[in-house]
């Protein structure tokens, strides 16, 4: 049986936006969501990568997410940017969010850009390693479609909602911390769904609050929250943090992100950054430099996303795989692309 196909990073940006195109999205935003989702690919974490693009297809093609969408950005104070990504992609407004919000750090020495109306925001480490690249230290928040129960209820009122954190680091790339309040992002029970492989017990629970190893009533039933009622809490917090404070859909009305059904989601994403110059002054990465020795001179220890850089490495030199299972689905919704022709 076939591996399926190895193809370069250039490859297969080309390959995600013709899919993309194919659906209705829009060139420019296929571009975008492409860049985004082969990144995603490379770091190793597949369950925002090419598997996103049979879901995202049939959202577009429904008209769930309007791929033509063009987000718009005000100011709404010296140092607050409001994005609105009008039933589009999270992708090409966080992008615009971020080029916003270097200028006015560094005018102001911390801004906020908020996100409204938006979409699946793939993997949250990435828009705050960009800024951390810049020399600011940032977080990132968003909702997701209700599948965490809070603690001591069984019905789903948070998203999986992840947190992600950057900071530059000396010498080095920026340490990026990218974590969902659930065990496991919920991507990898689709990755497996689409697969039909079982998923560990203790990722997921069935409609009834039972543990599963079924990927797809595992997607249909509640994810298990990391911490248990601590996990929730976190839930919380990223709800107020990313939904309300952008008077954008909570997680338990939005629709789901896996098929083409209901309205649009509409969730919500913040992005902070700040120069940490203004507190520490300049000599913030020569003080961080000896919590940085203090962890990488431990033998096993790693900086958060050091296994991201390697597999990004490795992604750059050997290609990333469009599996079978993926061209299976793409098929099925009436794709036959050839962007590539090299078997692995």
């Amino acid at each position: 049986m076939s591996a399926g196909h190895r193809i370069t990073i250039a490859q297969a940006r080309a390959y995600a936006a013709e899919v993309l195109e194919h659906f209705g999205t829009a060139p420019a935003n296929a571009d975008i969501v492409a860049q985004a989702l082969v990144a995603a690919e490379a770091d190793g974490l597949p369950s925002h990568g090419l598997a996103r693009l049979p879901s995202y297809g049939v959202m577009v093609r429904a008209g769930k997410i309007d791929g033509a969408a063009v987000p718009t950005l005000r100011r709404a104070a010296p140092a607050v940017v409001a994005v609105d990504a009008a039933n589009g992609f999270a992708y090409p407004a966080v992008h615009l969010a971020e080029e916003a919000l270097v200028p006015v750090v560094r005018e102001m020495g911390i801004a906020i850009a908020g996100v409204r109306r938006s979409s699946h925001f793939g993997v949250a480490g990435h828009p705050v390693e960009r800024l951390a690249e810049a020399g600011f230290v940032a977080m990132a928040f968003t909702n997701a479609p209700a599948s965490i129960a809070p603690w001591g209820g069984s019905a789903p009122v948070f998203g999986t909602n992840p947190i992600a954190f950057a900071t530059p680091v000396p010498g080095a790339p920026p340490a990026v911390v990218d974590l969902s309040v659930s065990k496991v992002a919920r991507g990898y029970i689709l990755a497996a769904a689409q697969k039909g492989e079982p998923i560990p017990e203790g990722w997921a629970l069935d409609a009834e609050g039972k543990p599963t190893t079924d990927a797809k009533i595992g997607l249909a039933g509640t994810m298990v929250p990391m911490g248990e009622a601590k996990g929730t809490a976190l839930a919380f917090m990223v709800e107020i943090l990313s939904a309300a404070v952008n008077a954008a859909t909570f997680s338990l009305d939005a629709s789901s992100f896996f098929n083409g059904e209901g309205s649009p989601p509409a969730i919500g994403q913040t992005i902070i950054a700040f120069d940490p110059s203004r507190t520490a002054g300049p000599g913030y990465l020569d003080h961080l430099r000896r919590l940085i020795e203090a962890i990488e001179g431990q033998e096993g220890a790693r900086l958060p996303g050091t296994r991201r850089i390697a597999a990004r490495a490795k992604a750059e030199a050997d290609g990333v795989v469009v599996t079978p299972a993926l061209e299976r689905e793409l098929a099925g919704h009436g794709f036959a692309g050839t962007r590539f022709h090299t078997e692995a």
